[in-house]
């Protein structure tokens, strides 16, 4: 696979396990990366780790991701490559789903990834090029017990995704949905998977380096290929 040429690249959600390996990866790969999330002694050490550059900001902040473009285009001029990385996951049955926790799945995970979208998408179509993938999950289009406020999510970031790549095609500009199964991450620390049958155990579950490699497999791809959507799963 080419390298990134030191393109510039902003993954959200670094100080989590897949954002954490995505950046690592295309650091590897030569992009120029900014590591974004809120947690700012995390994203520091990850970046001074693999030569990143930390950006703190909160993605369900209209104001702070506009702010974030202004520090990637101050540095770089502009982006190459967007991952929206960032989410949460709850698990409770529709009736125990109070306005709380759909309000913390839907702003992270389908409220951020507009407001980033939207906040470095112009540049990208001025300039006719650049690569936005959204990482989604297989709750995006399965549906299982306990996954209401998630799925809600994730269905909608789907639904945002398509209409994005209606709005970008002939403009030189590309988007991928990649869909994972479910990734041996901390988030279901709290949930013990392997001691629950109605989840999958984290010996099936595929591992953050498996996202981070089909990241850097559609980001490695010439500009005149695109991948719309990727789905990948645990063999």
């Amino acid at each position: 696979m080419s390298d990134g040429g030191g393109r510039a690249a902003l993954v959200t959600g670094a100080t989590g396990g897949i954002g954490e390996a995505i950046v690592r990866r295309l650091a590897a790969d030569g992009f120029h990366v900014f590591a974004g999330g809120r947690r700012r002694q995390r994203l520091e050490r990850l970046a001074a780790d693999v030569g990143a550059v930390a950006l703190p900001f909160d993605v369900t902040s209209e104001t702070e991701a506009a702010g974030a473009r202004t520090v990637v285009e101050g540095e770089a001029g502009g982006l190459a490559l967007l991952v929206n990385a960032a989410g949460v996951f709850d698990l409770a049955p529709v009736t125990d789903t109070g306005d709380a926790v759909l309000n913390r799945n839907l702003d992270a995970n389908l409220k951020g990834a507009f407001n980033v979208t939207r906040a470095f998408l112009p540049a990208m179509l001025a300039a006719g090029s650049g690569l936005v993938i959204q990482v989604g999950s297989v709750a995006g289009w399965r549906a299982f017990p306990g996954n209401g406020a998630y799925s809600a999510s994730k269905y909608g970031l789907r639904g945002f995704h398509e209409v994005l790549l209606e709005e970008i095609r002939g403009t030189g500009v590309r988007a991928c949905l990649l869909e994972p199964g479910a990734v041996d991450t901390p988030i279901w620390d709290p949930l013990s998977p392997d001691s629950s049958p109605h989840l999958p155990g984290r010996g099936e579950m595929l591992r953050p380096d498996d996202v981070a490699h089909a990241v850097g497999f559609v980001a490695g791809l010439p500009a005149a290929v695109t991948v719309p959507l990727l789905r990948i799963e645990r063999a």
